[in-house]
């Protein structure tokens, strides 16, 4: 692994947290692959791009982007073992040749200067310690007016998961899931400080549209809360209760996720993102 600045997302994604979205990569990808097409358009790779993938996970957008570049290639960057082991494995089972997996950390990986033609990221992109830094360094290693796009959580509101999560106030002690300009899922939510911080990092034409996706969360309400309730978040808010209330917790959740049921019995959440475009300037002010 290359140098790792942002260590303490490094041991989450290499411990308990790695392994649960490694072990879960196919309900992961259930849950967003909804922003996956808008991702990849708006990111225009074409048959012989070169693309990095930002916090890539178990690769599935890595081969994706790889499949529409047959004389391209596409490379996936991410802090955790776990879930690369898993793409590798994946892009080896379907036969996709041109994609390949790097474990390291973004902020400051020694990319090859100009290298990759286009940057892409779902949701991998909230978790640097510091963005202006982290996307300074993405900026370099895309060529002079080289595409920067990718998908990010907007306000925590807008998103089924926090609501059925913000549901169980009167149980357990939830705190704040909107952390403005520190490391976490909320931490881009603002199109102001996406702007501000993308363009600190040397991109010009910044763009943020909102856009929304439902995904599948589970079989059934009792699938879903389960499925929840290990997510990271969720062990956390367990771990502040007892036994009995940790009961109350799965009831509660699961009544709120029976009004999500589709007719198939399947729950769908609606998820609502930023899907943001940049562009590495071709002029003197590039990133570089």
């Amino acid at each position: 692994m290359s140098q790792i600045v942002n260590t303490e997302q490094a041991q989450a994604w290499n411990g308990p947290e790695g392994a649960h979205w490694a072990r879960n990569q196919d309900r992961w990808n259930a849950v967003n692959e909804g922003f996956n097409e808008p991702l990849l358009d708006a990111a225009g790779i074409t048959d012989s791009h070169r693309t990095l993938d930002l916090g890539c996970g178990s690769g599935q957008t890595t081969r994706l982007a790889a499949l529409r570049a047959p004389r391209g290639s596409a490379t996936g960057l991410d802090l955790s073992g776990p879930m690369l082991a898993e793409a590798r494995s994946r892009a080896a089972s379907e036969g996709i040749a041109n994609v390949t997996f790097t474990q390291g950390d973004a902020q400051a990986h020694p990319f090859e200067p100009g290298v990759f033609d286009v940057a892409i990221s779902r949701y991998g992109v909230m978790f640097f310690s510091d963005p202006e830094a982290a996307f300074r360094n993405i900026g370099r290693a895309l060529r002079p007016g080289g595409r920067l796009a990718f998908v990010c959580p907007a306000e925590p509101s807008l998103n089924g998961w926090v609501t059925a999560m913000t549901a169980l106030r009167d149980i357990v002690p939830l705190g704040d899931f909107d952390a403005p300009g520190l490391p976490g899922m909320f931490s881009l939510a603002s199109p102001g400080r996406l702007r501000a911080v993308l363009t600190a990092a040397g991109f010009s034409g910044v763009a943020v549209d909102r856009v929304e996706a439902y995904g599948t969360w589970g079989r059934g309400a009792d699938d879903a809360t389960e499925f929840l309730l290990n997510t990271g978040p969720g062990r956390h808010f367990l771990g502040q209760v007892d036994a009995a209330a940790q009961v109350r917790v799965r009831r509660a959740l699961t009544d709120h996720l029976r009004g999500h049921e589709a007719a198939d019995g399947t729950v769908r959440l609606r998820s609502t993102s930023w899907l943001v475009t940049a562009d590495r300037p071709t002029g003197p002010a590039d990133a570089s």
